[in-house]
């Protein structure tokens, strides 16, 4: 098989979600650092436009999203699964719940004036604004460009929902170690890694975590997961791989199902529904029930297929 290669940075929630399903699964990996902001020409080399983070790389396929990413690895790794039998669909539904509402309720909470000033003032939580750097201002512009028209949650609102999730969380992990049974599931992941962040990158916020003692050792059992075997490659070599494979190894329901009325072979865009809304152009070349399939050509990488979940994702005819 060839090499699974997450694109990734340290301090990127989704990276830790996809970085610990590795190591559950115990499969090994390459590691591959991308800047947190923009420009990303070596990202941009291989989704397209695409620039969320992370993104998995197979040879000549790349894998945008953590939902789809998961269930690539769950194909490639069936058991430990991700997707227990009794609550597969439970399962799904409370991830996407953590990855869509969980996540920016934290997220809001996180980037609270001590927080951002601990995140990027050296870890010091009273480091005037002065002292944050570069890096401070040009993450902000950044996400502010991602953002386009969503909302910003004020602090204290987020607090208040931060609590209420994590005593009900601590509700579902009352008799048991994860929150749908004994083993964790894509649930746990999902809503592990917001309450990583606060914890471990913006630790002078994570005083909301010990109201719920059952959350933080629940949270001690997930990191114990660990992240499996990694190495070390750099995204030249990443792109130098895709560029010599043969073509695309992705194995997909061979079933297009059309619900827009573009046929196979039309250039079209996929584009997020809300944040990070930067298209990728391509040829449309698989449309099944759970993912779009684009065909690119990108002078570095060559013929690239970058696949999305249809979940999240918006398809349009090319120039429409």
């Amino acid at each position: 098989m060839a090499d699974i290669i997450l694109h990734h940075y340290q301090i990127s929630p989704f990276s830790e979600k996809i970085r610990l399903v590795l190591g559950f699964k115990q499969l090994a990996w390459k590691s591959v650092i991308i800047p947190s902001v923009m420009p990303k020409p070596d990202v941009v080399a291989l989704t397209g436009g695409y620039r969320k983070t992370p993104f998995l790389q197979i040879g000549s396929d790349v894998y945008c999203d953590s939902a789809l990413i998961c269930d690539v690895l769950e194909h490639l790794a069936p058991t430990p699964t991700l997707y227990p039998a009794a609550d597969k669909g439970l399962a799904r539904i409370v991830a996407q719940w953590a990855d869509e509402k969980l996540f920016w309720v934290a997220m809001a909470y996180n980037f609270a004036p001590k927080g951002t000033a601990q995140l990027f003032g050296g870890g010091n939580p009273d480091a005037p604004i002065e002292q944050w750097g570069p890096i401070a201002k040009s993450f902000g512009e950044d996400r502010g460009k991602m953002r386009v028209g969503m909302p910003r949650i004020p602090v204290a609102d987020a607090a208040a929902a931060y609590k209420s999730y994590l005593r009900r969380i601590a509700n579902m992990l009352e008799g048991q170690h994860y929150l749908l049974g004994d083993t964790p599931c894509v649930a746990d992941f999902a809503v592990y890694h917001a309450l990583w962040f606060t914890r471990t990158q913006t630790p002078v916020m994570a005083g909301i975590l010990d109201a719920t003692p059952a959350v933080l050792a629940w949270m001690d059992r997930m990191a114990a997961i660990g992240h499996g075997k990694f190495e070390k490659m750099s995204a030249t070599e990443s792109i130098a791989i895709c560029a010599r494979s043969a073509g695309a190894t992705a194995q997909n329901d061979s079933v297009f199902q059309d619900e827009h009325g573009i046929p196979l072979g039309s250039q079209v865009t996929i584009s997020a529904e809300s944040f990070g809304p930067e298209p990728t152009e391509g040829e449309l070349v698989a449309a099944t029930r759970t993912r779009y399939t684009l065909k690119r050509v990108d002078e570095r990488a060559g013929v690239v297929h970058v696949h999305f979940p249809r979940i999240g994702y918006i398809l349009k005819k090319a120039n429409a």
